[in-house]
């Protein structure tokens, strides 16, 4: 089979396109043909190798990178009901190795493709959708929010507007550059500001007219985030959802305590109750396999996902990316 393999750390372009063995599936293993594969910016980072800092183990070396995968099964092994093969799966769980025509993937991980919904579509919304979801559980959202989210043209801000819009709240979409304001606002988003000019919030503040944002779903991090913050009315959340900038902000507790805030790591949260996960992502699957949510989807040959990686890192990509074999 033809797989992207990594032979040294360092830039995108040392992901190499190449022909490995085929991989066989181990008890309690499916083997995927893969239809679809999700690439994730901590891929980029892990690709990138040592850091200061950086905590999560980085894999041995030569490695096949992504646990995303849609496709069909066509092998399964020891203790595995052989019914599973020619079935249609999508998988959050899949071992390293997604980036390939073949995969293999705990049986116990696998989710059968919902009636109607296409690999790509599924392998985008599996984590992105079952994450997104998740956060708008800590949200709470209601109707009368003012709703304010950062890298809204990523691909969980774009699941969070569709969600809020639905919703009946007010949405402020945050994003930079023309291109990706544009996208926020076909989104049906109240307002789309770009983040890259300056006072930017000064904007937001005057479109509202003295209402303030309720519910700030940040992607961001840094001096976005602080600003975003700043907008934030007095018992209103702070949630950050990601970190697009890898630069840390976190609202000081006294200013938090006497304005009657809160503000909540949701992605830890979510790390902390891994078992949540499953239902979160049977969700998310569900949701797009009816329309209610649709993602932003990105698509490269599995050939160029050194192109692919370098894109996303540069912050030239739209929503999720994913390679596609």
């Amino acid at each position: 089979m033809h797989a992207v393999v990594l032979h040294a750390f360092g830039p995108a372009e040392n992901l190499r396109y190449e022909e490995v063995p085929d991989p066989e599936p181990g008890p309690g293993q499916v083997r995927v043909a893969v239809k679809a594969a999700g690439v994730h910016f901590i891929e980029a980072v892990l690709r990138s190798g040592p850091t200061a800092g950086f905590t999560p183990p980085l894999p041995e070396l030569p490695a096949i990178m992504g646990g995303e995968v849609a496709g069909r099964v066509d092998a399964v092994g020891p203790g595995v009901d052989p019914s599973w093969i020619g079935r249609d799966v999508v998988t959050s769980g899949g071992r390293p190795g997604g980036y390939a025509e073949l995969a293999v993937a705990d049986v116990t991980t696998l989710h059968p493709m919902p009636e109607g919904l296409d690999h790509v579509t599924a392998v985008a919304m599996i984590v992105t959708g079952g994450t997104t979801l998740h956060y708008l559980d800590v949200a709470a959202l209601t109707p009368g929010d003012v709703v304010l989210v950062t890298s809204a043209a990523g691909g969980i801000g774009r699941l969070v507007i569709q969600y809020a819009r639905r919703l009946g709240a007010t949405v402020i979409g945050a994003a930079g550059g023309p291109a990706k304001v544009a996208a926020v606002r076909e989104l049906g988003a109240d307002l789309a500001v770009d983040y890259d000019l300056p006072s930017w919030d000064e904007e937001v503040a005057g479109h509202l007219g003295g209402r303030k944002v309720t519910a700030v779903l940040d992607g961001v991090g840094g001096d976005k985030a602080r600003a975003a913050f700043g907008l934030l009315a007095d018992g209103g959340r702070f949630l950050t959802i990601g970190s697009a900038s890898q630069q840390d902000f976190w609202p000081d507790d006294d200013t938090l305590a006497a304005r009657g805030q809160t503000a909540t790591k949701a992605l830890l949260l979510l790390l902390e109750h891994p078992e949540t996960r499953p239902a979160y992502e049977a969700k998310a699957l569900a949701a797009a396999a009816d329309g209610t949510l649709v993602p932003a989807v990105q698509t490269f040959p599995l050939e160029q996902a050194a192109e692919a990686h370098a894109a996303m890192e540069s912050r030239r990509t739209t929503g999720k990316v994913v390679l596609v074999p």
